[in-house]
């Protein structure tokens, strides 16, 4: 079946010129023979407006040229139909596509769509809000909220944010539910994982995989900034091992586990991303695998 792409391109995300990648998608998808569209990203995400255009084209590809937030966005809003997605990658942190293990480069990126192999993907709920690689409680959803505030994007917006925030980093309380094992731990953080990356290619949970059916869980308990610092490093470099989770050590630094559902009170209501983008946090958070959701080019 002949293949027809539409693009959707998000004008502001990221560091990237996005009119210099509209030229090279411009010129690469022409010279590959396949008929294409160009669409801006919404900022509301509501891609209802393509419906109609995805039917009546017989579109069978979506490629976001965007960050986290903006795959997010399309893939919940277009996952109905029966498509492919391709990402170009062009966020500030572009955490699904390095997981997939999708190049920066647009041209190598377009590589990728115009030959690559179509893998099952899996997602994730959280309170019936999509996710499609994280979801982050504490330390790192407040990273997430002052670099969304940040007038200056990239890498080195988003260390200084980092390192502000570990100043002032506070614990919080948290009641976690998961294979009839109940309990209540003091944590900077717990990060819901299906991906390996925070994004910029830093791991927070190695061995999490988009394809394995089982989300990762990270708890970073409370302790001593020094100590936090170090676990932390730890837990990049992959030498904490996973628990199993009927068997957790709840006195651990670092609580590492694999599962596909969990449930968390959040009382105190740490700050929450998702996808990197901050979002209006919730007291009970009810947490579920959404295996082999969709297709993503590879």
């Amino acid at each position: 079946m002949q293949r027809r792409l539409l693009y959707i391109v998000n004008p502001i995300s990221g560091t990237k010129n996005k009119s210099s990648v509209q030229e090279i998608i411009k010129t690469r998808t022409v010279r590959a023979s396949l008929p294409f569209d160009i669409y801006p990203s919404v900022e509301n995400g509501d891609y209802s407006f393509l419906h109609h255009t995805i039917e009546k084209k017989k579109v069978t590809d979506i490629i976001i040229a965007g960050g986290d937030g903006t795959i997010n966005q399309v893939i919940n809003g277009l996952r109905k139909f029966d498509l492919q997605f391709g990402i170009i990658p062009c966020g500030s942190g572009n955490g699904l596509a390095f997981s997939a293990g999708l190049p920066k480069s647009p041209e190598k990126a377009l590589d990728i769509i115009f030959k690559g192999r179509v893998q099952w993907t899996d997602a994730f709920t959280i309170n019936e809000t999509f996710a499609c690689m994280l979801c982050g409680l504490g330390f790192d959803a407040q990273v997430a909220y002052d670099f969304a505030n940040d007038p200056k994007r990239g890498l080195a917006t988003y260390i200084k944010q980092t390192v502000k925030n570990f100043i002032s980093a506070k614990a919080y309380t948290f009641k976690i539910s998961t294979h009839g094992k109940e309990f209540i731990t003091d944590a900077f953080f717990i990060s819901i994982a299906n991906s390996n990356q925070f994004g910029n290619n830093f791991t927070i949970a190695p061995k999490a995989s988009l394809t394995d059916g089982m989300l990762d869980i990270v708890i970073m308990t409370k302790q001593s900034k020094l100590s936090m610092l170090l676990q932390a490093m730890k837990q990049v470099g992959g030498f904490n091992p996973l628990q199993e989770a009927e068997v957790l050590d709840e006195k651990s630094s670092v609580i590492y586990f694999q599962t596909p559902a969990i449930k968390i009170t959040n009382a105190m209501e740490a700050p929450m991303h998702i996808d990197g983008d901050p979002v209006e946090t919730k007291k009970q958070l009810r947490i579920q695998l959404l295996s082999k959701c969709f297709r993503l080019i590879q």
